[in-house]
């Protein structure tokens, strides 16, 4: 309104002045209000980031997120309260909800987030989680993610590909090539959007589902598990390979995996990738090959393996002998 920039602290200061020209503002929890510039503020500390490191080049401009684009609201310390299936929001009222799994530790965050198909969330932070220590394992293992084959295990164990996004990809064609010939703003557009929005949502469902089911697996079977620290940003530059990579979600099982093993009292190593199925596994003779030669054929010393499951014992050795080091 005044044509200047202010920071976060005098952002926060001027809440109660806006509340006197803006009265819906007094419906809102006043810590819901703060939460809102806080995220004002980091989305322009990441810009003015993103300006820096392209240096010269168009780094994109925080987007003012209008009544219909904001889809989340948080109570960063208080304004809510838990009992059984009810949750009590300041404000708001007590609504009913289902809780998947009891809450341990004390609540320090709660955030509720509408979905692209309308449904509900909430999620909650808290200080303290008990951990959940397995008995000690012995085994270590090294996982060579991938997109023909999903993960290779150095133990000789393969994880198909389940390839959600493709699975479906004929009907989202189908379904955005209808919407997209419909008016903007018409009833059937909105219908054949809800209805691609539904199908990502399944999508990106059974993915989560996947890699929190087989991180489980992982954590539960071995001590150690190592994985290849791979640059996901880099990696979908290229366009052939951009939708397989992402539909693999490798940042997902390699989160997953840690989280759990750190509440489990496992160990999980990130390892350089380069040269990992370049290596002979068995006498570290260099053998370079192209990305479509499957199988790794060492001439020094004629060892004929998989050219994944080569790169996973690799994975392995070198997540030991970080550890060795540590």
């Amino acid at each position: 309104m005044d044509g200047k920039s202010i920071g976060y602290y005098e952002s926060k200061r001027m809440l109660p002045i806006w509340k006197g020209f803006k009265p819906e503002l007094n419906k809102v929890h006043s810590q819901v209000l703060q939460d809102v510039i806080l995220r004002v503020n980091l989305a322009f500390k990441a810009f003015f980031r993103r300006v820096k490191i392209k240096a010269g080049d168009k780094a994109g401009y925080p987007r003012f997120k209008g009544y219909g684009r904001y889809d989340s609201l948080s109570y960063p310390q208080s304004g809510f309260s838990i009992e059984d299936n009810k949750l009590w929001l300041s404000k708001i009222g007590e609504i009913k909800f289902w809780l998947h799994r009891p809450i341990e530790g004390i609540v320090k965050r709660l955030t509720i987030r509408r979905s692209a198909t309308k449904k509900w969330y909430v999620s909650f932070l808290v200080e303290e989680s008990a951990n959940q220590i397995l008995d000690p394992s012995d085994k270590a293992v090294g996982i060579d993610m991938g997109i023909t084959t999903f993960a290779v295990l150095s133990d000789g164990n393969f994880v198909d590909n389940p390839r959600f996004l493709l699975k479906d990809e004929e009907r989202l064609k189908s379904i955005q090539s209808k919407r997209d010939k419909l008016p903007n703003g018409s009833p059937e557009r909105r219908k054949l959007t809800k209805a691609v929005s539904h199908l990502y949502e399944r999508v990106a469902n059974r993915r989560d589902d996947f890699a929190q089911q087989l991180s489980r697996k992982w954590v539960d079977r071995y001590g150690i598990i190592c994985f290849e620290d791979l640059n996901i940003t880099n990696m979908v530059h290229n366009h052939n390979l951009a939708k397989s990579i992402l539909d693999v979600a490798w940042n997902k099982i390699v989160q997953y995996t840690s989280y759990k093993a750190a509440e489990a009292g496992r160990r999980m190593v990130l390892v350089d990738p380069a040269n990992t199925s370049q290596i002979c596994s068995s006498c570290g003779q260099m053998v370079k090959k192209d990305l479509s030669v499957r199988v790794h054929e060492c001439p020094n010393c004629g060892l004929s393996i998989d050219r994944d499951l080569n790169a996973s014992m690799n994975i392995l050795r070198l997540g030991l002998e970080s550890l060795a080091y540590a």
